[in-house]
């Protein structure tokens, strides 16, 4: 594993390397889990990030809904992009490590979702992002409040 800040071209190649509308490319250990090169992205501007998921059959528990672990994996890679919204696939960029992640279910999640992402502050090399998980008539499902940190060079 390197230790330097930057991200790799492999990595660089997986935002530059997605559909039109999508979000990310194959390859993302985590991203190919979720199966997130199938993800629409309905919004994207500067802070903001606004995408259509779905369910794999694979991340459902035995009562058939999103098992509640996977829900965080998902947080993750929203306030992640949510964070990179607005730049150009190929711009440079550093790793973002998750400090803290708050997330609270109020709905089972049983089938294709919406999260809408917001940065809500910036200070220093942190950033806190707000998740919203919403079905089809804009129900909350999953709110979450996620902490990254820049890794500095």
């Amino acid at each position: 594993m390197s230790d330097s800040s930057e991200i790799s071209e492999d990595v660089k190649r997986l935002f530059a390397d997605r559909a039109p509308g999508g979000l990310i490319g194959r390859g993302h250990p985590a991203g190919d889990v979720l199966e997130a090169h199938e993800w629409r992205v309905l919004l994207e501007e500067p802070g903001r990030l606004r995408i259509a998921c779905h369910l794999p059959d694979a991340l459902r528990n035995p009562r058939g809904v999103l098992f509640g672990g996977f829900t965080s994996t998902y947080v993750d890679l929203a306030a992640i992009f949510t964070v990179r919204a607005g730049e150009a696939p190929n711009a440079s960029r550093r790793w973002l490590n998750t400090l803290n992640m708050r997330l609270d279910y109020m709905e089972p999640i049983e089938e294709a979702f919406v999260i809408d992402s917001r940065v809500v502050n910036r200070r220093g090399l942190n950033v806190w992002i707000e998740s919203r998980f919403l079905d089809a008539d804009e129900r909350m499902l999953a709110f979450a409040l996620t902490t990254l940190r820049e890794v500095a060079g």
